[in-house]
């Protein structure tokens, strides 16, 4: 796959999750019910909702710093050995910074 998909499979990402984001925190920002069952049940999903956020905001930041390892011409190389990662495994994974042995 050529370098510029990769990199236009990242920024698609990237917007979807900051889409799901603000999404998600309009979701987390409205006002609770007074009743006690719903608010229960409210602070459940509020619990879903925070953890979904949390992991948004870890997957934005795995795809910014791909983003600037293709901007200083790092992108295809293991952050931890050194050597090229696999385009199989940029294919399945555009934001990974591990070779498949590094990633264990």
């Amino acid at each position: 796959m050529p370098f510029q998909e990769y990199k236009r499979r990242l920024i698609q990402r990237k917007m979807e999750l900051e889409r799901q984001q603000v999404s998600l925190q309009q979701d987390l920002s409205k006002e609770h019910s007074h009743d006690f069952a719903e608010q229960a049940q409210e602070r459940e999903n509020d619990d879903v909702l925070t953890s979904l956020k949390h992991h948004a905001e870890a997957e934005l930041a795995e795809i910014n710093q791909a983003l600037l390892r293709m901007e200083q011409g790092v992108y295809a190389q293991c952050t931890r050995c050194g050597a090229k990662i696999n385009p199989a495994r940029l294919e399945a994974l555009p934001a990974t910074a591990f070779c498949v042995n590094c990633s264990h």
